[in-house]
């Protein structure tokens, strides 16, 4: 068979509905045809087709033939894939996926069941409207609202994973979103004694800082200075000879002979003037003029500054002045106790015993090395060992006090501002900054960490999700703001095509949880129809079942108009017009055979001759196929079919029965006598269609045109009522309904052949 097609043959249906095993060797055509009286198996035919598009097995699995001991199995013979599609045990071999089907299955998905219009109608309406480009952005849209909800179990378990974390009162998104602190313990426990310091801001403010600390000070180097001088003027013979009267004189000689030249140089005014003592003349004794040389004015000088070194040294280290450091000391032991609570402070560590010793040791050798010098003043000497020794320690310690009262200096900073915090500083914002920390702490403990960075990144991916969700919904918004307007301009002219009385007004996409879906609603007399709700008008109260047929239809035509892969489908129509839209049969007839020029392949079915025969006589017959199926012996089988034989009426055929019988006496003579009221009848329905409607009995029929025969408006001439009765009364003789005995009813061949050529004359020939 010549022309394009997808489906080349049903080569096989087996306990399938009413088909046992039937095989056909019918090729079919660009236009195939199929016609089926109700009951007998096209529906059947629509679902394995309908199956065979999507691989869906149900609608084959639910019509396994009655009493049969085996599965269903079908083979057909179609492109796409390898030959042939093959349905056993419950599945296909393979789809043949470019077939759009209008069936029950199409009107039941996309426009209503029953009388109603549910979310899942618009939801399907929604993908026949934006085309497959838009059921792909609209499926990434369903896709990433998934992976949401995906992102949003998950961010619930990492959120469960977190509760019983000790979090200081934040929620999850501000504990996670905490930095890290470096030397985060030291930061605690400043905040900690700055909310102490707040909390005692009056024993603070009142409570001074550290004094400074300090040894007393001796000039060491002045000391070693001293006891090296030496008197440089006095006369060696003299000297030596004193030195010698000295030793005779014992310890302390020395002194007493320079006290006692003091009191002479003080009493004595002449050379002549006597010794004070023995009252004896001095000037001529050759020891006082030794006297006299070695008690000379550098002599003297020497001995004062001895004298006052020992002094200083005696009053430098005298016993209180070391008492009186070691309760500065003592105090500022207690104000680091009582300071150390609120910042840092020094550890104060100098030993008081240590420090008493090496106090006493550079007190004593320094005493004792200025008393020698005094005892011997013009001889130059040195600290021994132990001297330095003993000084060394003490300056050991004088370093000590130094560095702890720069460190203490340093502290009264930190007081300062202390008590500055004391006394401006929150105690609410301190505890906040406490919680934080230690907040800060947790949230990095190695375990917890993991946790938030799991939590942080399930966040971050939801996030991103979410962004991906706007992006796709934006895009198939944007093609839904191009489509939608089309569609519903597309769906109204059809509608106007098929004589519809109502139209489809704003036909807008919603964007429900979920699935994308849409609505509409009717327009019928410039009114809105909405197509839900529970009382006044609406969709299942206003449209008869032939106008939502059609709605169906319009919707079905219009979505096909928009697919841009229209050029490989194969278009099934399953009875797209009902006994109720005959006045709509030819616009979709034409409509079916314009498809012709836009698809692969259009299969109709239906169990109208008439719809099928127009649309086969209109049509290239080389690119079409006509098929029918009937009943056999133990269910349905599948034949080829003449539509022209059967375009011709059943009028036609009882005329020429008719006629036949008139002009060559040939045929049944009782089924000639049967045939007359019927063509009566026939001829009247058209040339009286005003009076004599379908349903209209002879009859009554012959009693109105009676009636009007003498008036203004006659039905018939006067003529041919009488003729019309006489015809009846012989036609009546072999009509079931007025002659119970009709089928034995005697017949004349004279007398028929006489009846039918007056009721030719009377039709017409």
């Amino acid at each position: 068979m010549g022309g394009e097609r997808v489906i080349g043959r049903i080569q096989l249906l087996r306990n399938v509905g009413q088909f046992d095993s039937v095989s056909t060797k019918i090729d079919l055509a660009k236009l195939t045809l199929v016609y089926a009286e109700n009951g007998q198996g096209k529906t059947t035919l629509s679902a394995v087709l309908r199956s065979l598009a999507t691989g869906e097995p149900l609608p084959i699995i639910e019509r396994h033939r009655l009493g049969s001991a085996h599965p269903p199995e079908v083979i057909i013979a179609c492109s796409g894939g390898p030959q042939p599609a093959r349905f056993q045990n419950g599945a296909w071999s393979r789809t043949c996926a470019d077939m759009a089907v209008f069936d029950d299955v199409f009107v039941d998905n996309n426009v209503y069941s029953g009388l109603a219009v549910a979310p899942d109608h618009r939801q399907n309406l929604h993908e026949l409207i934006i085309g497959a480009q838009g059921v792909s952005l609209a499926h990434r849209v369903v896709v990433v609202a998934e992976e949401i909800r995906s992102r949003n179990t998950d961010l619930r378990g990492k959120t469960t994973a977190l509760q019983g974390v000790d979090k200081q009162g934040f929620s999850i998104d501000e504990f996670c979103a905490l930095p890290a602190q470096t030397d985060v313990d030291d930061l605690i426990a400043a905040a900690e004694k700055r909310a102490a310091s707040i909390g005692q801001a009056k024993v603070v403010e009142r409570t001074s800082g550290f004094a400074s600390l300090a040894l007393p000070g001796i000039d060491v180097e002045a000391i070693k200075v001293l006891l090296a001088k030496a008197v440089g003027d006095v006369d060696g013979e003299a000297l030596a000879l004193v030195k010698q009267h000295f030793r005779t004189l014992g310890k302390g000689g020395e002194t007493w002979v320079s006290a006692g030249m003091d009191y002479v140089s003080a009493v004595a005014t002449t050379e002549e003037q006597p010794c004070p003592f023995c009252r004896q003349g001095l000037f001529d004794s050759p020891m006082f003029a030794a006297y006299r040389a070695h008690f000379a004015a550098g002599y003297k000088k020497l001995i004062v500054e001895v004298n006052a070194m020992l002094s200083e040294v005696e009053r430098t280290f005298r016993g209180d002045a070391l008492a009186g450091f070691e309760r500065q000391l003592q105090s500022a032991k207690s104000l680091q106790g009582f300071w150390e609570a609120f910042c840092s402070v020094p550890a104060i560590l100098v030993d008081s015993t240590e420090l008493a010793g090496a106090w006493q040791g550079a007190r004593d050798a320094l005493a004792a090395a200025l008393k020698a010098k005094q005892a011997d003043p013009l001889q130059g000497t040195t600290l021994d060992a132990d001297a330095l020794g003993a000084l060394a320690r003490l300056g050991e310690m004088d370093r000590e006090v130094k560095d702890l009262s720069a460190l203490l200096a340093r502290a009264n900073e930190d007081i300062d501002r202390v008590k500055a915090a004391a006394r401006s500083g929150s105690a609410a914002a301190t505890d906040d900054e406490i919680k934080r920390l230690r907040a800060s702490k947790q949230r990095y403990e190695p375990a917890i960490a993991i946790l938030c960075g799991e939590y942080l990144d399930a966040q971050a991916a939801k996030a991103q999700t979410e962004q991906d969700k706007v992006a796709a919904q934006g895009l198939l918004d944007a093609h839904r703001t191009a489509v939608f307007p089309q569609y519903q301009s597309a769906i109204n002219s059809y509608l106007v095509l098929f004589n519809a009385g109502f139209s489809v007004e704003q036909v807008k996409p919603q964007n429900a949880a979920g699935t994308p879906s849409c609505t509409y609603h009717l327009g019928i007399n410039k009114h809105k129809v909405p197509i839900t709700g529970s009382a006044g008008a609406t969709f299942k109260n206003t449209l008869s079942a032939g106008d939502r047929n059609t709605l169906a239809l319009a919707f079905f035509f219009a979505s096909l108009d928009r697919d841009p892969s229209k050029g490989a489908k194969v278009v099934v129509l399953d009875d797209p017009v009902s006994s109720l839209d005959e006045h709509r049969s030819l616009a979709t007839v034409q409509e079916a055979r314009k498809l012709l020029q836009h698809v692969a392949q259009v299969i109709v079915l239906s169990h109208s001759k008439p719809f099928l025969a127009r649309i086969w006589q209109h049509s290239d017959q080389t690119k079409a196929v006509a098929v029918q199926v009937t009943r056999d012996t133990i269910g349905s089988t599948i034949e080829a079919w003449n539509v022209n034989d059967d375009s011709v009426t059943e009028y036609d055929r009882r005329h020429a029965r008719l006629r036949e019988f008139f002009q060559s006496n040939s045929g049944d003579a009782r089924d000639t006598a049967q045939a007359i009221r019927p063509v009566l009848e026939g001829y009247l329905r058209v040339a009286c269609p005003a009076d004599f409607r379908p349903g209209t009995l002879l009859g009554p029929f012959r009693q109105l045109a009676k009636d009007r025969a003498a008036g203004s408006n006659p039905v018939l001439a006067e003529g041919k009522v009488t003729e019309l009765g006489d015809l009846t009364e012989y036609g009546n003789k072999f009509h079931h309904d007025t002659n119970p005995a009709w089928d034995v009813e005697s017949i004349n061949d004279g007398e028929l052949r006489g009846f039918v050529r007056r009721t030719l004359a009377f039709v017409g020939p």
